[in-house]
């Protein structure tokens, strides 16, 4: 199956974690958080669906060189980088440039972290149901790095959804998440846009717009 976009996708993922709310997997109060940029219109329809606050959590993919798409790694607030070190490995990637991207991407996160929030603190999760929600799931890197900063906030329970992922990225993410809510995990996979007959790229002022709509945080 192929999505229309990212807001048809989010209105199916949001059917799936309705169910999931009323067979008490999402107990207590809930805060939808949205992996900037192409997360953001998909957990805008989840966080409708659900009734509950949206917010963004700012997680920045390290790419290889020359296939910038292609995750190595991924890095979330001031937390240690993680990196793939088989892939590292295969690349014969020289740790200056390592370093260099790392350096680089952590420098982005912090320019949207201040373009998003406008001064505003991120949410309190400890105690809160917390669901984590990107467009796709490819080679994990993002999704991995992501949940294991929520982890660190002790949520109740932490649930990430995407509309479509590669099979074993889903399954290695299911021991990292409480739950795992994927829409379509197709048997061969190999990159996310390609589930999406829209995936254009969105802009600093399509995430601030879909924002604004609902105050980040609850």
């Amino acid at each position: 199956m192929r999505y229309r976009d990212r807001a048809q996708a989010g209105r199916e993922l949001a059917e799936r974690l309705r169910q999931v709310r009323e067979r008490g997997g999402l107990p207590g109060e809930a805060v939808v958080l949205a992996l900037p940029r192409g997360g953001v219109p998909v957990a805008a329809e989840v966080a409708r669906a659900l009734d509950a606050p949206l917010d963004v959590l700012i997680v920045r993919k390290i790419g290889a060189p020359q296939h910038e798409e292609y995750a190595i790694g991924a890095i979330a607030g001031d937390d240690p980088p993680y990196v793939d070190e088989a892939a590292v490995a295969a690349l014969r990637l020289d740790p200056r440039e390592l370093d260099a991207r790392v350096a680089a991407e952590r420098a982005e996160a912090r320019r949207r972290e201040e373009c998003y929030r406008r001064g505003r603190p991120a949410p309190d999760l400890t105690g809160r149901s917390v669901v984590v929600v990107d467009d796709g799931l490819a080679t994990g890197a993002t999704a991995r790095v992501a949940v294991r900063h929520v982890r660190g906030a002790r949520p109740r329970r932490l649930v990430l959804a995407v509309p479509v992922g590669d099979a074993g990225a889903v399954d290695a993410l299911a021991e990292e998440a409480d739950e795992v809510v994927c829409g379509c995990r197709p048997p061969r996979f190999t990159a996310v846009g390609e589930w999406y007959e829209d995936f254009r790229q969105l802009t600093d002022a399509e995430v601030l717009d879909v924002l604004g709509g609902r105050p980040p945080g609850g």
